[in-house]
């Protein structure tokens, strides 16, 4: 699967989007504190901002049952001159995650079936590139577009997203906090040309994220950037959402099952018997 194609760009001025995942049920495990975290990426995104005076930050908030943008530099007002106070960017940005969190958290209360353990990243991915095609369309400026545990009921959705963002040239940076490799995350950067990162000194995050990710299109074009050791290809199964090696794959739309059907489940076709004499699966890597 060949990655997308690098674009150059006639300004250094930037976009960048930002999914944040808030997902309670893998902070609450994981070494680096929460707050930590958020610290080292308020540092990367004023840095951002000072690059260039035209630099735009969107942050998305990602949780596990919704996701809302909580902050966007181009409509949010610098009043930290006047009051003294924390810049705007780290305060409204603040305010808002702190309603997302707990709007997020409500929803999950409210969800009959029990709280979702995997965050809801095909959504702000979704919106991620909504925002990018609306700034394309309708800015006056032309940007450079950058853009917890996999969860497999949203394969179609992310890859719908990858294969969108691709067209539109738009590469998909991911910086894994994770214990585990991310595959949906290793995929889209590959296939998109993004950097696929996975910080092994957690206390130096700003340093990943300040020499890695926020170096600009043309000059990764100068840069020797970190590259994936390799990327997990398998798919998820549209029967029982699981991620599998060997799959049957329907010949008219591509659908992808871990056992044989009489009929496949998403376009109505009949399959037919798999013969004793060749192999019952097709690699879908």
């Amino acid at each position: 699967m060949a990655s997308a194609p690098s674009k150059l760009y006639a300004d250094d001025v930037s976009l960048l989007v930002v999914l944040l995942d808030t997902n309670p049920f893998f902070w609450s495990s994981f070494s680096l504190p929460f707050s930590k975290f958020l610290s080292h990426v308020l540092s990367f995104l004023n840095s951002i901002l000072l690059l260039n005076q035209f630099n735009q930050v969107v942050v998305i908030a990602t949780g596990c049952n919704s996701c809302d943008y909580i902050y966007d530099s181009s409509s949010a007002t610098n009043t930290d001159a006047e009051s003294g106070r924390m810049p705007a960017l780290c305060s409204d940005l603040l305010r808002k995650l702190d309603e997302f969190v707990t709007r997020d958290q409500h929803l999950g209360e409210k969800d009959s079936l029990g709280p979702p353990t995997s965050s809801l990243l095909s959504g702000s991915l979704s919106m991620a590139l909504c925002y990018i095609q609306k700034v394309f369309r309708s800015g006056p400026l032309h940007p450079q577009p950058r853009g917890s545990t996999d969860g497999p009921e949203q394969y179609v959705a992310i890859m719908n997203a990858i294969f969108s963002a691709q067209r539109s040239m738009v590469p998909i940076d991911s910086c894994f906090m994770g214990s585990n490799n991310s595959a949906f995350l290793q995929q889209a950067s590959y296939i998109t040309g993004g950097v696929y990162q996975k910080p092994q000194q957690l206390d130096g995050l700003f340093q990943y994220l300040s020499t890695v990710f926020a170096t600009d299109l043309h000059s990764r074009t100068f840069l020797r950037l970190p590259k994936s050791v390799g990327v997990d290809f398998r798919a998820s199964c549209f029967c029982h959402k699981r991620t599998i090696d060997m799959g049957y794959i329907c010949s008219v739309c591509l659908s992808i099952f871990c056992k044989h059907h009489k009929k496949c489940s998403t376009c109505g076709s009949v399959f037919g018997q798999p013969q004793s004499d060749v192999p019952s699966a097709s690699n879908v890597k």
